[in-house]
């Protein structure tokens, strides 16, 4: 048995030996498609040349200095990619390890921006219900999902309240227009800003297109833009998670773009280094710094290997190739191939309700009853089936169980590598069909 703490205590996993643009090589020598880019972080597959080679500039020149005392050229050219030309009004990055310390930086940017700015009373978070925002306590008692909440519940704060998403497939009523399901929904977190205080709320958190615990959930057109209303009618941020959803995975650079808003903080992480090297961060826009800036002068927060040279140094490489190969377009393009593909082969499936997504960034929910939608008995784990059977024809792909409450139902995502070819995408949707048929049968 292995002396590292793996997920499955009870199993050791199988080695990884080596990656190579889509293809992932076992040590026992399988190898499989990494049609879910792990978990939606191998944005440009493994071992892309532009990048391997920054890295080892990198190396050769900075591999650490610490941020309180010095900057690094890397951090400087990256933040200046992503938001020299502030998009939406974001001016200032802010970079960590990981997408849950990017979550952590965002609330304690927002909760510093109203102590400095004369509102100290505001210190309540509204997030969503089935939302996900990281591992770290502040990150997780600020998400929805319930089961990764549970065995931690009593030492969570009671600083996050939350409302329901805009889960049109089982939450819009019949007959309801999505006009009036998104009024609905405005109306819901109107009424929690009321329960809690309006002058307490300091942000409205939300995946832009929800990830893992929902399973790639767009929202309706308009929806975003009401909830950004109801936070400017009460002077509260709009804090946007597109650690999973961001930085080109569903068809643009940043996932809002698409939504008519911008938010005051955004948080970045997995296809901002494409799993090259861990990072993360905050991109922040002047309305939230300059109280700060204007006032203590200094964020009192950080990481020791917060602006990490050479994680920032592999993820302004990524961003390069992203954007040197016109890889946002490439998105776009085998997004549509995905959706129709997978329409094709699963559209009229007896045990597919949905097929949902953006970008390369979609998902199937499995029901037993498509007419009822009713769930399958979550102690045959489908969704976990699924994801062996799709190893075993050697596709890898992103199974999730709760998907409706933390409990019930499953789905199953695929996030290719916005290099990925029609040939590729072809693959994976052949071998994932034939997963999905094989285990249930099973």
């Amino acid at each position: 048995m292995s002396h590292l703490v793996h997920r499955n205590l009870r199993a050791d996993p199988p080695l990884a030996a080596s990656g190579q643009g889509i293809w992932l090589t076992g040590a026992d020598g399988h190898r499989v498609m990494d049609g879910s880019g792990g978990a939606a972080v191998a944005c440009l597959g493994h071992g892309h040349p532009h990048v391997l080679a920054a890295m080892r500039n990198q190396l050769d020149k900075l591999t650490y200095a610490h941020t309180s005392l010095y900057s690094n050229p890397a951090a400087e050219a990256l933040a200046d990619m992503l938001v020299g030309h502030a998009p939406g009004g974001l001016t200032h990055a802010y970079f960590v390890s990981s997408g849950s310390e990017g979550m952590e930086a965002a609330i304690k940017m927002a909760r510093q921006h109203f102590v400095e700015a004369g509102q100290p009373e505001r210190f309540h978070f509204i997030a969503r219900r089935q939302s996900y925002h990281g591992n770290t306590l502040g990150a997780l008692a600020m998400g929805g999902n319930a089961m990764r909440r549970a065995p931690y519940a009593p030492i969570l704060t009671d600083a996050f309240s939350h409302v329901s998403p805009c889960y049109a497939y089982r939450d819009q009523m019949s007959g309801e227009s999505d006009a009036a399901y998104v009024q609905r929904l405005a109306d819901e977190l109107e009424a929690e800003f009321v329960r809690v205080g309006p002058n307490t709320v300091a942000g409205f958190v939300a995946e832009t297109v929800v990830g893992a615990t929902l399973g790639c959930v767009a929202a309706l057109p308009g929806y975003f833009q009401a909830m950004k209303a109801v936070c400017d009618r009460h002077g509260a941020l709009l804090i946007l998670d597109e650690v999973m959803s961001g930085m080109g995975r569903c068809g643009s650079l940043h996932a809002w773009e698409a939504e008519g808003v911008a938010p005051d903080i955004q948080v970045i992480a997995k296809g901002l280094g494409g799993g090259y090297q861990p990072i993360g961060g905050i991109l922040v826009n002047d309305r939230v710094l300059d109280p700060i800036r204007n006032g203590s002068g200094g964020f009192m927060h950080g990481h020791t290997y917060q602006a990490h040279p050479m994680a920032c140094a592999a993820a302004l490489a990524v961003q390069e190739v992203i954007q040197g190969e016109n890889l946002i377009d490439n998105v776009q393009t085998m997004g549509r191939l995905l959706e129709a593909q997978l329409t094709e082969r699963l559209g009229n499936h007896r045990h597919v309700g949905d097929i949902r997504g953006r970008g390369l960034f979609w998902a199937i929910e499995l029901v037993e009853e498509r007419g009822s939608k009713s769930v399958f008995d979550p102690a045959k784990k489908l969704h976990a089936r699924i994801g062996a059977e799709a190893y075993a024809l050697g596709l890898a792909c992103y199974p999730m169980g709760g998907t409706i409450d933390g409990r019930r139902g499953d789905h199953v995502l695929l996030a290719p590598p916005y290099n990925a070819t029609a040939e590729e995408i072809g693959m994976i949707v052949e071998r994932f069909g034939e997963a999905v048929d094989r285990a249930l049968l099973g």
